[in-house]
């Protein structure tokens, strides 16, 4: 099958659409029967791990089919999420846990955020300190 290649306009490079090129795990085949499940999607605002949770619970028939764990992932993924997704080197990703620790050093500003709101939320005026100590404070 012959490659076909476009000239983005502005980019100045040719990119090729071939299927190959185009799919980023096309050695993946689906087990008999596989229905792909309706993913919750992440669009990178919360807490990556949660999502991890939830994706992993929502492929359980997968059965700890890691191809099949990391070819429907960016099928998870809305906005932000997937755009990084897609800019992905994935020769860089051989076993689930790659992808997964990339995601969530990627999105690890998230559960750094909560944290740090969650501390402010908590902090409160002991009856022995002057406003200007928990202002500082």
């Amino acid at each position: 099958m012959k490659s076909l290649e476009y000239n983005i306009q502005g980019l100045g490079s040719h990119k090729s659409v071939s299927f190959s090129d185009l799919c980023m795990f096309p050695h993946i085949h689906f087990p008999p029967g596989f229905k792909t499940p309706k993913f919750e999607k992440y669009d990178g605002h919360d807490d990556p791990i949660a999502h991890l949770k939830r994706y992993c619970n929502q492929l359980r028939g997968a059965s700890g089919n890691e191809e099949l764990l990391m070819a429907y992932f960016g099928e998870s993924l809305v906005g932000v999420a997937s755009e990084w997704f897609i800019d992905q080197d994935i020769s860089h990703w051989h076993i689930w846990d790659d992808i997964s620790h990339a995601f969530i050093k990627q999105f690890q500003y998230n559960i750094d955020i909560a944290l740090n709101c969650n501390s402010l939320f908590n902090i409160k005026k002991k009856s022995t300190e002057i406003f200007r100590e928990y202002a500082i404070k």
